[in-house]
């Protein structure tokens, strides 16, 4: 009687044990800052009056942005131009800092994974390094791995105000 109750037991315990799927959330940006759980509470994507496609995600005083050229499923490259990057903003007062990748410095890779032109919505996965603006700063570089963002909501026929950076 004691091995069908353990068995049940196991059973039990196998059955009601499920993995985390970033998949069966809605909505999501989210990846580990320099190894730190970091999950954007506002998000969005679209065309700059600049042509440039941008997805964006930000918690508080901190800002992730993507530059890419269009939202095509594939993989793009960080690093090797100024066309596609990733910047990152902390514009807490007192403690500003901005980290982007760019030509020649800093590297990872932005992949799309699905744009959905019907839903307009695009989800994709990151990994990135970025570098300080700041030359003399203390933190010269910035971590970002592990990233997801899923169904993020793309404005249509809407342009998004063009910043520097």
């Amino acid at each position: 009687m004691k091995k069908y109750f353990y068995f049940l037991s196991l059973l039990l315990l196998v059955v009601s044990c499920t993995s985390e799927d970033v998949t069966s959330n809605n909505k999501a940006f989210q990846a580990l800052k320099d190894n730190v759980f970091w999950r954007a509470e506002f998000f969005q994507a679209g065309t700059e009056t600049n042509g440039i496609f941008t997805v964006e995600g930000s918690l508080d005083y901190d800002q992730i942005r993507f530059q890419i050229p269009e939202p095509a499923e594939k993989t793009y490259v960080l690093g090797v131009d100024d066309d596609t990057k990733a910047v990152y903003k902390n514009t807490y007062k007192g403690k500003e800092a901005e980290f982007s990748t760019g030509t020649g410095k800093g590297n990872g890779e932005i992949m799309i994974t699905e744009y959905n032109a019907i839903d307009n919505t695009i989800s994709g996965t990151f990994k990135f390094t970025a570098v300080n603006a700041d030359s003399d700063a203390e933190k010269q570089t910035i971590h970002f791995s592990e990233g997801v963002f899923y169904k993020i909501p793309v404005t249509p026929e809407h342009n998004f105000i063009t910043t520097n950076n």
